[in-house]
C-alpha cells in the first residue's frame, strides 16, 4: 500500500482502552516516546489491534497547535 502522508511511525501497541464509541490507542515508538490516539471501536475491531503487537502511526496533519501557560 502506498499512501500520501509523510510521516509513519512504526511502533509497539501498549494498551487498546475501549470506551463507548471511541478507543484509546498507545503506541511506543523505537525512541521510546508513547503515542496516543483516538480511533473509532469499530477501527480498533477491524484492525484487530491487540496490546503487544505492531503497528503503525499515520500522521497527516494540516495544523500542528503548540499552547504554553
Amino acid at each position: 500500500m502506498r499512501i500520501s502522508a509523510r510521516n509513519v511511525l512504526r511502533g509497539k501497541v501498549l494498551e487498546v482502552k475501549k470506551g463507548q464509541t471511541t478507543a484509546h490507542v498507545r503506541l511506543e515508538l523505537s525512541s521510546g516516546d508513547v503515542l496516543t490516539a483516538a480511533i473509532t471501536n469499530e477501527a480498533v475491531d477491524e484492525l484487530g489491534l491487540k496490546a503487544g503487537e505492531q503497528a503503525y502511526a499515520v500522521i497527516k496533519a494540516s495544523d500542528v497547535m503548540i499552547g504554553k501557560d
